[in-house]
């Protein structure tokens, strides 16, 4: 009996194992999702940046956010120093030595978006024609699942609020839907950062790398990293110094949907893994009850 149940158990290990292991090359075969045709997004280039903030300002009254006065100046000037629950834009300053440049946060708008994939609720969403990440208040739970997905650390959620929000970015979309452009490119006076679809950001971007290289590191930030973003970069000064992480072409999201996939596709996996635990209860009982008879016959 003994050969027989670590015999039974060794199948079904190797089954579950085999199960868990099936789908993980077939996940790995899939296509990665593409922008959509008509996606839209931005181009920012830092050497055209002077700091004016413009576009910070600008987006707080597009998007009705009241100013962040906590950091300087006595509550008195709206200076936010990151994103925030009231802070959707902002420009933040790397200086190391003379080296110097301004760089533009935001929310990225992911091609496979990471907080789009995690989620539960789907209250955050990608628009099928422009690709603009947006959230969804009637179905969010605040589980907060979409910050800790984000490799950017964008969503912020409303602490203040007696009914929070997940606080981002959403390119202006009700501007969009007007026919207009997203505030903050609207004002950029060096017109440091653009609008427009990602194919002719992208175009763009190449051709300021093609025509001035010196000018650039060899790269576009946002053209493959994490599986691709509608909104992209050029710099003077390597992205990871500017807070950009470094990724692969591979999205967050992707990685997920593989581990996910794997472990629960079909419940497979999770049956045979069920089936080892009661396997093992039933040895440990049977094991218990020997035990107590065995006491049971000792006793006078």
């Amino acid at each position: 009996m003994k050969t027989d149940r670590r015999s039974l158990l060794k199948g079904l290990a190797a089954a579950a194992a085999a199960t868990v292991a099936a789908p993980v090359e077939a996940l790995a075969s899939e296509e990665a999702p593409a922008a959509p045709p008509g996606a839209v997004g931005m181009l920012y280039d830092t050497t055209l940046c002077i700091g004016c903030k413009a576009c910070v300002v600008a987006c707080r009254e597009a998007n009705g956010l009241t100013p962040d006065t906590s950091e300087w100046g006595g509550g008195l000037w709206d200076a936010p120093l990151g994103l925030s629950e009231r802070t959707k834009n902002v420009i933040q300053l790397y200086q190391d030595g003379n080296e110097s440049s301004y760089a533009k946060k935001q929310c990225m708008h992911c091609v496979d978006a990471a907080c789009v994939g995690a989620c539960m609720m789907h209250a955050l969403t990608k628009d099928p024609e422009t690709g603009v990440v947006s959230w969804n208040g009637t179905s969010c739970v605040g589980c907060r699942y979409c910050q800790l997905a984000c490799p950017y650390e964008v969503p912020k959620f409303e602490w203040t609020s007696a009914n929070p929000r997940i606080v981002k970015c959403e390119l202006c979309r009700h501007r969009l839907a007007e026919g207009r452009e997203p505030a903050c490119t609207e004002v950029c006076p060096r017109h440091a950062v653009i609008y427009g679809t990602r194919a002719e950001l992208l175009e763009e971007a190449h051709r300021r790398l093609r025509e001035t290289p010196d000018r650039y590191v060899a790269k576009v930030y946002g053209e493959t990293d994490g599986g691709g973003t509608q909104v992209l970069y050029l710099s003077h000064i390597p992205f990871e110094k500017l807070g950009f992480p470094t990724l692969g072409e591979t999205s967050s999201a992707a990685t997920t949907r593989a581990v996910q996939g794997t472990i629960y596709k079909g419940f497979a996996a999770p049956v045979a893994l069920y089936g080892i635990l009661g396997l093992a209860v039933f040895r440990n009982r049977r094991q218990d009850e020997k035990a107590a008879r065995a006491d049971e016959e000792k006793t006078p």
